[in-house]
């Protein structure tokens, strides 16, 4: 790609117009079609490999056209936010977009797992950039523990934990998310070390439990990906309980 915001595109699996559950009031939500992490309990698999099988190159101005269409809505705090797959593997186009966004004064957001982080360059330099025109970063924690967390995703969580705490630094608001998984993410040692991370971090507004469910199931079928978590049931209320206990979720809640 070239330099100039003309220049870039994004590789957009889908927009959603009124989401309500990925950042503050309701959000015009991008997905971008691409993702290293291999999550076992993925609910949309159909956005890990980056071609336009699932997918539309489109500009950074022709998305934020689409998403102003929506902007009466967004009195109460709303705004756009751009997901995945993973965001960051397309950091241009979500530099481009947020860009335009902050020059009408809408609320950004990145949902991110954080796994393409890095302190090399050129990446880090446009992750800096795009500090300054984020407003909250929904940032998913899969897993405290390293080797377990490679079990779980195929991926080390070590810059992705370096990535919070930098974000923490700068002062850039967080919100946290944790799957729960019956018999992976459950265990009170690995919940209680997650809280103990969380709480080195001083910019943390929500701590979010999001209780593991099967449905996407059917999508890994018709991808032929083998499904690991096939007999894998839901949390139960009580282990939902004890992870917001741990995790001090009620501490977070406004």
């Amino acid at each position: 790609m070239g330099d100039t915001q003309r220049e870039i595109k994004g590789l957009v699996n889908a927009t959603e117009s009124f989401g309500a559950v990925d950042g503050p009031g309701l959000r015009f939500i991008v997905f971008l079609q691409g993702c290293a992490m291999r999550c076992r309990y993925c609910h949309n698999p159909e956005t890990w490999q980056f071609d336009n099988r699932n997918a539309q190159w489109r500009t950074p101005e022709d998305v934020f056209q689409q998403a102003l269409r929506y902007n009466a809505y967004w009195r109460n705090g709303g705004g756009i936010t751009v997901s995945g797959g993973e965001a960051l593997l397309q950091i241009d186009f979500v530099i481009a977009l947020f860009t335009l966004a902050k020059k009408k004064g809408i609320h950004t957001c990145l949902d991110t797992s954080g796994n393409p982080f890095t302190w090399d360059e050129p990446f880090f330099s446009k992750f800096e950039t795009l500090c300054d025109l984020t407003d909250l970063f929904l940032l998913d924690i899969k897993e405290i523990d390293n080797e377990r967390h490679k079990k779980l995703t195929a991926q080390a969580n070590t810059n992705i934990l370096e990535m919070a705490t930098y974000l923490s630094d700068k002062g850039k608001a967080m919100w946290i998310r944790h799957v729960l998984v019956p018999g992976i993410t459950t265990d009170i040692e690995g919940l209680t070390r997650l809280a103990e991370f969380i709480d080195t971090l001083h910019t943390v507004e929500r701590v979010e439990v999001l209780p593991y469910h099967a449905m996407a199931i059917h999508e890994w079928e018709r991808l032929g990906i083998p499904y690991t978590l096939e007999n894998v049931e839901p949390p139960t209320q009580e282990q939902i309980d004890t992870a917001e206990r741990i995790l001090k979720v009620s501490r977070y809640k406004k």
